[in-house]
């Protein structure tokens, strides 16, 4: 069965960057240890969009949708800092303070084809 990719491209105004950045940062380990979890990147725009691209990889659809209903849905209803994939935000209702992005598109994709570097011969 292939992996599955998710990449949810966040509009962020230019004036909110860092605060995205910073709510990422902070997130420290709340994807890594799902079940199924294969990769994590932030993307930030060089050029020609204001959209920041958050990159997982899982080992299959089930992985990810269990994360979102889980871990994922728990740290955007009571804290915990960005979630990694989904919406952002943190803090309880009183206190949640302003999503740095203005909109959120989550694409979807299966793993076909992936190289990775050769490794040098050992001599």
């Amino acid at each position: 069965m292939p992996s599955v990719v998710k990449i949810n491209a966040l509009t962020v105004p230019a004036e909110q960057r860092e605060v995205l950045e910073r709510r990422f940062a902070s997130r420290a380990g709340a994807v890594e240890s799902s079940d199924g979890f294969e990769w994590f990147e932030l993307l930030r725009p060089v050029e020609g969009t204001d959209q920041y691209l958050v990159y997982t990889r899982w080992r299959s659809e089930e992985d990810f949708q269990a994360w979102m209903e889980g871990p994922m849905k728990a740290a955007h209803q009571g804290g915990g800092g960005q979630g990694g994939q989904g919406g952002e935000g943190a803090g309880g209702d009183a206190e949640r303070p302003k999503p740095a992005a203005s909109a959120s598109t989550v694409w979807s994709f299966e793993v076909v084809q992936q190289a990775a570097p050769k490794k040098p011969e050992q001599a």
